[in-house]
């Protein structure tokens, strides 16, 4: 069994998602795994629905049959690099589509996958795609990683529960707007701070109708210090971490060791 190592050199993505659009989206795809691996990275964070964005019903539904030949394409790639590579994809499954983070080992082997859980109903998300139902920690040539997707991000209980299942790093897909970027910034570190963790994650920039996105993808230490962000351009960014960190950090205080589960109330109405 191979030895994963506690220093991992993890990257972010970012760039323009175009609407429909997926043969120049998966360029940029390419690109940008590209100059991650000449950097040697061993992790690349792509942006939510990374391959054609956020469409109509119908034209979902075509894009989610492209997936397959997407994923094999980035399997290509995760083996010439030997890098783990994540981002969310349409997915077509069971009669419904669902927002998905695939994750494809340095191997080429599909490592895992997770099924957005919180769809945002304000943009109409929830009248697309179905729901995930499961919170997903995926084994990795580069250790355990927590799966998230955008608005999960406001549900701390999700990352949570992530952090307790054993994940040492959390990455996070988003297309996130540019008028809530503030938040953006706020819950990734906090989600850091709280479950004592590296948390990388990748944003867009453009535009898409009348929202605009500033990317601010990022990689933050379990101490929630930011190692490395890109503001509003295309681009890619890389920060090297080791794994020890979250230990130097949980032997200080362990947030996780010291809940008192049995005072929490979760039955109240809102």
């Amino acid at each position: 069994m191979t030895k994963i190592s506690n220093t991992i050199t993890t990257g972010v993505l970012q760039f323009d998602v175009k609407t429909g659009d997926i043969d120049a989206n998966l360029s940029s795809m390419i690109n940008g795994i590209h100059r991650l691996g000449e950097k040697e990275a061993q992790i690349a964070v792509l942006p939510e629905l990374c391959s054609a964005g956020f469409d109509s019903l119908s034209r979902v539904n075509e894009q989610a049959e492209q997936t397959p030949k997407i994923i094999d394409k980035l399997s290509d790639l995760a083996k010439k690099y030997r890098m783990v590579i994540a981002g969310s994809l349409p997915e077509k499954a069971e009669g419904h589509l669902f927002n998905t983070m695939m994750v494809i080992d340095s191997d080429g082997t599909v490592a895992g996958s997770y099924r957005k859980i919180h769809l945002f109903s304000l943009i109409g998300e929830d009248e697309v795609f179905s729901p995930g139902s499961k919170a997903i920690v995926c084994n990795t040539s580069c250790g355990p990683i927590g799966l998230m997707i955008c608005y999960d991000l406001r549900f701390p209980e999700l990352c949570r529960s992530l952090a307790l299942t054993g994940a040492r790093m959390v990455i996070v897909s988003a297309q996130w707007p540019a008028s809530r970027i503030h938040h953006w910034n706020t819950l990734l570190q906090a989600r850091a701070i709280e479950n004592q963790l590296f948390i990388a994650a990748a944003n867009r920039v453009g535009k898409d109708g009348d929202l605009s996105f500033n990317g601010h993808s990022q990689i933050i230490s379990p101490d929630g210090n930011v190692l490395t962000k890109i503001i509003d351009q295309t681009d890619v960014a890389f920060a090297e971490i080791n794994f020890n960190e979250i230990d130097i950090v949980r032997d200080r205080f362990n947030c996780l060791t010291q809940r008192q589960t049995s005072a929490y109330t979760y039955d109240i109405k809102l």
